[in-house]
Protein backbone atom coordinates (compact mmCIF):
# COMPACT_ATOMS: atom_id res chain seq x y z
CA UNK A 1 0.00 0.00 0.00
CA UNK A 2 1.21 3.47 -0.89
CA UNK A 3 1.22 6.05 1.72
CA UNK A 4 0.17 8.84 -0.61
CA UNK A 5 -3.16 7.88 -0.82
CA UNK A 6 -4.25 7.50 3.15
CA UNK A 7 -1.90 10.70 3.28
CA UNK A 8 -3.73 12.86 1.00
CA UNK A 9 -7.16 11.52 2.09
CA UNK A 10 -6.17 12.52 5.40
CA UNK A 11 -5.44 16.06 4.39
CA UNK A 12 -8.22 16.61 2.39
CA UNK A 13 -10.47 15.60 5.34
CA UNK A 14 -8.29 18.29 7.59
CA UNK A 15 -8.74 21.21 4.90
CA UNK A 16 -12.55 20.57 4.85
CA UNK A 17 -12.72 19.94 8.58
CA UNK A 18 -10.66 23.49 8.97
CA UNK A 19 -12.97 25.11 6.38
CA UNK A 20 -15.98 23.99 9.01
CA UNK A 21 -14.81 25.14 12.04
CA UNK A 22 -13.40 28.60 10.33
CA UNK A 23 -16.43 29.40 8.09
CA UNK A 24 -19.62 28.00 9.98
CA UNK A 25 -21.04 30.02 12.71
CA UNK A 26 -23.48 26.99 14.29
CA UNK A 27 -21.86 25.47 16.93
CA UNK A 28 -22.54 22.02 16.29
CA UNK A 29 -21.39 22.48 12.95
CA UNK A 30 -17.91 23.40 14.74
CA UNK A 31 -17.79 20.54 16.61
CA UNK A 32 -18.51 18.38 13.89
CA UNK A 33 -15.89 19.62 11.65
CA UNK A 34 -13.25 19.33 14.64
CA UNK A 35 -14.24 15.71 14.63
CA UNK A 36 -13.44 15.24 11.39
CA UNK A 37 -10.13 16.90 12.22
CA UNK A 38 -9.25 14.25 14.92
CA UNK A 39 -10.44 11.38 12.49
CA UNK A 40 -8.27 12.96 9.73
CA UNK A 41 -5.35 13.04 12.58
CA UNK A 42 -6.51 9.15 13.31
CA UNK A 43 -6.19 8.57 9.71
CA UNK A 44 -2.79 9.47 9.72
CA UNK A 45 -1.89 7.40 12.78
CA UNK A 46 -3.05 4.16 11.51
CA UNK A 47 -1.82 4.74 7.96
CA UNK A 48 1.96 5.18 9.43
CA UNK A 49 1.55 2.87 11.93
CA UNK A 50 0.96 0.09 9.07
CA UNK A 51 3.86 1.85 6.51
CA UNK A 52 6.62 1.45 9.25
CA UNK A 53 5.35 -2.05 10.02
CA UNK A 54 5.75 -0.79 14.17
CA UNK A 55 5.39 -3.69 16.38
CA UNK A 56 4.03 -1.90 19.16
CA UNK A 57 1.23 -0.47 17.10
CA UNK A 58 1.71 2.90 18.27
CA UNK A 59 -0.25 4.86 15.88
CA UNK A 60 -3.30 2.27 16.85
CA UNK A 61 -2.92 2.73 19.94
CA UNK A 62 -2.31 6.34 19.85
CA UNK A 63 -5.42 6.82 18.12
CA UNK A 64 -7.98 4.71 20.46
CA UNK A 65 -6.78 7.89 22.69
CA UNK A 66 -7.47 9.92 20.52
CA UNK A 67 -11.13 8.62 19.87
CA UNK A 68 -11.46 8.75 23.66
CA UNK A 69 -10.75 12.21 23.99
CA UNK A 70 -12.69 13.30 21.17
CA UNK A 71 -15.71 11.64 22.48
CA UNK A 72 -15.19 13.75 25.68
CA UNK A 73 -14.96 16.38 23.90
CA UNK A 74 -18.10 16.06 21.82
CA UNK A 75 -19.93 15.26 25.43
CA UNK A 76 -18.51 18.11 27.05
CA UNK A 77 -19.03 20.70 24.04
CA UNK A 78 -22.62 19.31 23.35
CA UNK A 79 -23.38 20.17 26.87
CA UNK A 80 -22.53 23.52 26.75
CA UNK A 81 -24.09 23.94 23.22
CA UNK A 82 -27.28 22.62 24.81
CA UNK A 83 -26.76 25.34 27.98
CA UNK A 84 -25.91 27.88 25.34
CA UNK A 85 -29.07 27.31 23.30
CA UNK A 86 -31.57 27.03 26.64
CA UNK A 87 -30.29 30.36 27.48
CA UNK A 88 -29.63 32.79 24.40
CA UNK A 89 -32.46 30.82 21.93
CA UNK A 90 -29.75 30.11 19.29
CA UNK A 91 -26.81 27.85 18.77
CA UNK A 92 -24.44 30.75 16.98
CA UNK A 93 -20.87 31.02 17.82
CA UNK A 94 -20.81 34.87 16.92
CA UNK A 95 -23.47 35.75 19.73
CA UNK A 96 -21.07 33.77 22.28
CA UNK A 97 -19.00 36.43 23.22
CA UNK A 98 -22.21 38.45 24.87
CA UNK A 99 -22.69 35.03 27.72
CA UNK A 100 -20.73 37.25 30.61
CA UNK A 101 -22.93 39.26 32.43
CA UNK A 102 -23.23 43.21 32.18
CA UNK A 103 -20.97 44.98 34.61
CA UNK A 104 -23.30 47.14 36.80
CA UNK A 105 -21.46 51.18 36.60
CA UNK A 106 -18.32 49.19 35.45
CA UNK A 107 -16.80 48.78 38.85
CA UNK A 108 -17.75 52.45 40.02
CA UNK A 109 -18.21 52.42 44.16
CA UNK A 110 -21.90 53.20 44.80
CA UNK A 111 -22.46 56.97 45.60
CA UNK A 112 -24.10 56.87 48.50
CA UNK A 113 -21.56 54.70 50.53
CA UNK A 114 -17.93 55.31 51.25
CA UNK A 115 -14.83 53.04 50.54
CA UNK A 116 -15.81 51.20 53.45
CA UNK A 117 -18.90 50.54 53.04
CA UNK A 118 -20.68 52.98 55.32
CA UNK A 119 -23.24 55.87 54.42
CA UNK A 120 -21.56 59.31 55.13
CA UNK A 121 -23.70 60.53 57.58
CA UNK A 122 -23.29 57.73 59.88
CA UNK A 123 -19.92 58.64 60.33
CA UNK A 124 -21.25 62.13 61.36
CA UNK A 125 -23.46 60.60 63.95
CA UNK A 126 -21.31 58.54 65.18
CA UNK A 127 -18.79 61.13 66.16
CA UNK A 128 -21.41 63.53 67.51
Amino acid sequence: MHLAYPAVLAALLFCVGLYGVLARRNAILVLMSVELMLNAVNLNLVAFDVWLRDALHAGQALTLFTIAIAAAEIGIGLAIVLMVHRNRGTPDVDRLRDTAEPRQGAGAPDESTDSTGEHPGEKAEAAA
